[in-house]
């Protein structure tokens, strides 16, 4: 029985190691400087106007870009920004209701002008075989018609004349939150039938600066195709352009809280590709041309999202907008059916209390409550082998020369007193769905992000900002990253031990020492995760230290 005690004690150590490195553990980070790599590989025919063009970043500032081209203004009540009439680019989108971080009030700024180091915009066009027909591209100036600014339930109205007889016109809408509605229309004034390909693309000149690459949460390029979800990271696209086929879908670039993404119409073949040339770009053209006859005209629309990802924003638009598997931009992971519906009890936690901390203490409390029968058990047998502890000293030293009549009279102790020597386990392994999912909440929800608890803890998605080493803001010194545990890891630690003087000692010193080590362990490694998730852990761990106190008050057995 000690062998299988270390046994168990082994496994749960492996077990922890593993998904701190699978998970938590934080990766080479991608090397965010342009490259000077040849793109060979991403040689392609001219999909679209602007795909072959080989851009040099002249590195000016934002407000310099943003001043140095005639604009059109954007807003609503979720965003503000402009496009910029040169290409018909929308280049400049800020959230307005989430902002940079807490020491400020800018808004988060998501969408840049093509010219700066951090560009991030979005075209529309249309493109011809051959090149025979003279269509814009990002240099060409567009005129407005009607409303100058566009905002909720006001549409604008872009046009461009090819000088050869051919109008082309862009309606773009945009409703109350996060999505554009972008309808292209070709005039053929000509006596000529004229056949043109559809394109949009996002172009993003760099990887984010802000980019944390972490295995749990997905940054990089996503889509749905045909309602099949892909996701590829930023490397990959970067040494492989990747193309595929679809009917129906959608597909962009998302960041760990904001997300664009292009939406063609539904029913319609498109080639989407991901590519790297100078910059990493997320487009798709039809297959099939759109004819536009003599002196007439025809139009194809795409809608377009740039938005923060909120879960009943993002929910809506999928329902509404019958986008299938819109929900997914949202990293859920492999355990959506569970981590999902429990975002949605914090989150309704959370509008009750008015404080996402609260909410958290009363998810713990009501998963301690859904388990209670299981933990009641695990902990009574605990109890039990505690309690016997004496008597299986005096079968070690009665039958120290013959392991095997030990080993039957421990089973025998065993079975009277109703005891599983591996119900210790239990407390653990229930505990370890909910630690993930309620982690994958706190790292992927923008819901989360910027919610304050109480005293010190302003950010529940952030790590506990206090540290023993300087005797936690009493020493005027700003210790180093690894040196930053927190009051609340270190109660976290404190309750674990606690917990663990209440179980049976390990017989084995080897596995006594294993288990001793643990609450250390985890209070280095939970120190810098977000504070929101040690607190969960170190509420369960009072919760669970009072039941077992009680169970351990009422537990008797007789050994006689």
């Amino acid at each position: 029985m000690d062998n299988k005690n270390v046994f168990i004690a082994i496994a749960l150590s492996m077990s922890v190691l593993l998904f701190w490195a699978a998970f938590f553990e934080t990766p080479e980070q991608i090397d965010t400087k342009n490259t000077s790599k040849q793109i060979e590989r991403n040689q392609t025919t001219n999909i679209t106007p602007s795909i072959n063009e080989t851009k040099i970043l002249k590195k000016i500032s934002r407000n310099e870009s943003l001043n140095s081209s005639k604009r059109i203004k954007i807003e609503n009540n979720n965003i503000i920004g402009s496009l910029s009439l040169e290409g018909g680019l929308i280049d400049d989108i800020s959230f307005k209701n989430h902002k940079q971080n807490l020491k400020n009030n800018k808004n988060v700024e998501f969408l840049n002008p093509a010219a700066t180091e951090n560009g991030f915009y979005i075209e529309t066009g249309w493109t011809s075989l051959g090149n025979k027909i003279k269509v814009p591209s990002k240099k060409s100036l567009w005129s407005i018609t009607g409303s100058p600014v566009l905002s909720e339930n006001t549409p604008i109205i872009l046009q461009w004349n090819n000088g050869e007889g051919i109008i082309f016109k862009k309606q773009i809408e945009l409703d109350d939150k996060y999505l554009f509605k972008i309808t292209q229309q070709v005039q053929n004034n000509t006596s000529n039938l004229i056949e043109l390909y559809p394109y949009a693309q996002i172009t993003r000149n760099k990887i984010p600066d802000d980019i944390q690459n972490f295995y749990i949460s997905h940054e990089g390029f996503i889509g749905v195709f045909d309602e099949e979800l892909k996701e590829d990271d930023y490397d990959d696209v970067e040494e492989k352009k990747i193309v595929r086929e679809a009917n129906e879908g959608w597909f962009g670039i998302t960041d760990k809280y904001w997300m664009t993404a292009l939406v063609p119409k539904s029913g319609e073949n498109f080639k989407s590709t991901f590519l790297y040339q100078d910059a990493f770009k997320a487009n798709y053209i039809l297959n099939k041309s759109t004819t536009i006859g003599p002196s007439s005209s025809n139009a194809n629309e795409v809608r377009l999202f740039v938005a923060a990802k909120e879960v009943e924003t993002i929910d809506s638009y999928a329902a509404d907008q019958n986008i299938k598997k819109l929900d997914l931009v949202i990293d859920w992971g492999w355990f959506y059916f569970f981590t999902k519906p429990l975002f949605f009890i914090i989150d309704y936690l959370f509008k009750i209390s008015g404080n996402f901390g609260i909410a958290i203490v009363l998810i713990t409390i009501g998963i301690r409550l859904l388990f209670f029968p299981l933990a009641n058990y695990s902990f009574r047998s605990m109890a039990k082998m505690k309690a016997v502890q004496p008597e299986m000293v005096r079968l070690k030293e009665l039958h120290k020369e013959d392991k095997m009549k030990l080993q039957q009279e421990m089973m025998a102790l065993y079975r009277k007193e109703k005891i599983n020597p591996a119900s210790g386990c239990l407390p653990v392994l229930i505990q370890i769905p909910f630690f993930f999912a309620i982690y994958k909440m706190l790292f992927i929800s923008l819901e989360m992000r910027h919610q304050p608890f109480f005293g010190w803890i302003k950010d529940l998605s952030a790590q506990d900002p206090t540290s023993l080493f300087n005797m936690f803001g009493l020493i005027p010194w700003d210790p180093p990253g690894f040196l930053i545990i927190g009051i609340w890891p270190i109660l976290m630690g404190a309750s674990m031990w606690v917990q663990q003087k209440l179980n049976p000692a390990p017989a084995d010193p080897i596995q006594a020492k294993i288990f001793a080590f643990f609450p250390i362990f985890l209070t280095i490694i939970l120190a810098s995760f977000p504070s929101g998730l040690v607190v969960y852990w170190t509420v369960n761990n009072i919760l669970t230290i009072a039941q077992q106190w009680v169970i351990m008050k009422k537990t008797t057995v007789k050994t006689n």
